[in-house]
């Protein structure tokens, strides 16, 4: 596609005499500029054609093995579209972007992009989304904002996806460096209200990887829906690498826009509104110290955009500028971003600090003394606030959560509901719940995914920063003494907390089904008691069947991954602990995650899951279990 790049008024479209992207921008306001520094984010340099001057690599799966096809055609294109659909992370498009990664192609190339963002364009047609009234007046083009975080592969799989959507017929709006929460909050801000959006992030990984989010104002795509638009996009991209349609035509005409500064007074507004401060209403943060982590991603905007501006002093934050290669903090030890911003609060005596990850849709915070509240800690901080506010309300968590937040949770007269691991998966469990009258106001995952009812079901990092802000000044202004922490002080933890992981091995794309064999005979062997000792978790009285994973109502969600939970009971019939085993959505892997209140607790259970399933299952054969081996001996 010819090259054009315009920022300009509404009113004219003018060409950029340095241009190289494949894309016309029109600029509709001022380009979000949260730092003069920022600005070189904005610019899109992507290649011409969404394939072309992209390295071609050997497709390969999920474990980096290359992917062995027959030499007839059909088996050729078969592993062709696999490529596309071996993308899908659940609910999100993840893969690698970048050469660098050792053992692992690149597989997220502009054509994968391209096809994959045009065939969720076709696929938001189907859904009847739009109101009456804005297929008249919009003659029924779809609008779709599109943000990104700061991988330096944004650009050209950036320009790739503008390319997609248009060929799909949707109208684009460039939102620039952006947040995941505020790519969803672009559908239901009344200046802008779009009808989907996509953000490109990886989230945690290394730079080296990049992903898509998807979100249509209803909340995020399911795990089924992912799987629908990228069974579509396989075949085009079949069809795109036969020579097969994907002509060229004019260049997507895409608008900038500038909704990140929309969202942050969205924020503020909460904050002022609800704190209603009797002395400065508009400045509540006025005399307290705030760090801010942003980690090289996205979130530097909370700081300059929301805290400084309603009077927090944010001297000493760390990270905040963006840096597509996120330089890593000192290995080891404690998480690194909370043990860093430990340091910070504790060296400017700060009232709180807090930790976004790349895309802010997780967070963690630290308080005045500097504990860590991050995992069961910040559920139960979250819970505490949620249930000062909805007295008796359920709270749906992943089942990695330990037993001592479930009677954390119910000492406050709530509910506690665990569930499969996967924040849509734990979303979805709270919509659910809603709908069937059950009054859910929080769901969280144990790795800071954190979603609120009021909030439209949306897992958003800076939005829980927010509601503890507003509980910390509260505080405050009733005379309470102590940190935010101190809510959470009889919290009971495990002695002991484990994770290990265990390895599929043969080829990556038998790899899911061996993980859901090697879970499921986990399951059986307990039903058959072949494991004494072992019974599985009732997850809590909302309508999951024992060990956590299937629902009982009249609709279940669907079953995206295989994971049970179960408790142990040694011979003296004493509770030593529980384990959760689930096969990774990620990666090829198994995870079993393991707490005990007694010490050496997990030990045990690991020995005897080692020798009376491991070793006399058959899962050993083609399963690692080398780990687990480690830490019994």
């Amino acid at each position: 596609m010819a090259a054009t790049t315009t920022t300009t008024s509404p009113a004219t479209l003018q060409p950029c005499k340095n241009n190289a992207t494949g894309v016309v921008l029109i600029g509709r306001s001022s380009p979000c500029s949260w730092r003069k520094t920022l600005l070189r984010h904005h610019v899109v340099k992507a290649a011409a054609s969404s394939s072309s001057r992209w390295r071609k690599a050997a497709p390969t799966g999920a474990g980096g093995g290359e992917l062995k096809t027959s030499t007839s055609g059909t088996a050729r294109e078969e592993a062709a579209g696999d490529v596309i659909r071996r993308l899908q992370n659940g609910p999100d498009v993840r893969g690698v972007a970048l050469e660098g990664e050792k053992g692992r192609a690149v597989d997220l190339t502009p054509l994968a992009v391209e096809v994959i963002a045009e065939s969720f364009g076709e696929w938001l047609r189907d859904q009847d989304l739009q109101p009456l009234e804005s297929r008249t007046t919009d003659g029924g083009e779809m609008r779709v904002s599109v943000g990104r975080d700061p991988r330096l592969s944004g650009a050209a799989l950036g320009a790739a996806l503008f390319a997609g959507l248009a060929r799909a017929g949707c109208a684009v709006f460039d939102m620039g460096l952006a947040t995941t929460p505020a790519c969803f909050m672009s559908t239901k801000l009344p200046r802008f209200s779009y009808d989907a959006s996509i953000m490109m992030t990886a989230s945690h990984l290394p730079y080296t990887r990049n992903g898509l989010k998807f979100f249509t104002k209803r909340g995020g795509l399911t795990s089924g829906d992912v799987e629908d638009i990228c069974d579509l996009a396989a075949r085009k991209y079949v069809a795109r690498k036969m020579g097969l349609g994907g002509g060229r035509g004019m260049p997507p005409v895409v608008m900038r826009v500038n909704a990140m500064t929309a969202y942050a007074q969205h924020l503020r507004d909460i904050i002022k509104e609800r704190v209603a401060h009797p002395t400065h209403y508009d400045t509540p943060l006025k005399g307290f110290k705030v760090i801010v982590n942003a980690g090289n991603g996205c979130g530097g905007f909370f700081t300059w955009d929301v805290l400084e501006k309603l009077g927090a002093d944010t001297t000493g934050s760390l990270h905040l500028e963006p840096d597509g290669e996120f330089p890593p903090p000192p290995p080891r030890g404690p998480p690194p971003a909370m043990s860093l911003t430990r340091a910070a609060v504790l060296g400017r005596g700060a009232d709180l600090g807090v930790v976004f990850d790349t895309d802010v849709d997780r967070s963690g915070v630290v308080d005045a003394t500097g504990a860590a509240i991050n995992g069961d800690r910040l559920i139960a901080l979250m819970s505490s606030v949620v249930l000062g506010e909805h007295p008796g309300t359920t709270v749906v968590t992943d089942a990695r959560a330990g037993e001592g937040l479930t009677r954390f949770i119910e000492a406050r007269g709530g509910r506690h509901c665990l569930y499969r691991v996967g924040y849509r998966n734990v979303i979805d469990k709270g919509v659910q719940l809603n709908a069937d009258g059950v009054e859910t106001h929080l769901m969280m995952e144990t790795t800071g995914h954190g979603a609120l009812k009021e909030n439209y079901f949306l897992d958003d990092g800076a939005y829980m920063v927010v509601k503890i802000i507003i509980e910390m000044v509260r505080m405050r202004l009733q005379g309470l003494e102590g940190s935010i922490g101190s809510l959470i002080k009889d919290l009971e933890e495990p002695a002991e907390s484990v994770l290990l992981r265990m390895n599929i091995l043969g080829e990556a794309k038998y790899a899911k089904q061996r993980g859901a064999q090697a879970v499921q005979t986990f399951y059986n062997y307990i039903q058959e008691r072949k494991l004494n000792g072992w019974v599985l978790d009732d997850c809590g009285d909302c309508s999951v069947s024992q060990g956590c994973l299937v629902d009982t109502n009249d609709n279940p969600i669907a079953v995206d991954a295989y994971m049970y939970r179960a408790k142990f009971f040694d011979d003296y019939n004493r509770q030593l602990g529980w384990v959760h085993i689930r096969q990774s959505v990620h990666n090829p892997n198994i995870a079993i995650n393991m707490q005990s209140s007694v010490p050496g607790g997990c030990k045990s259970m690991a020995k005897n899951l080692l020798e009376r399933y491991l070793l006399t299952s058959g899962i050993n054969d083609f399963v690692d279990i080398s780990q687990v081996q480690k830490f019994v001996n």
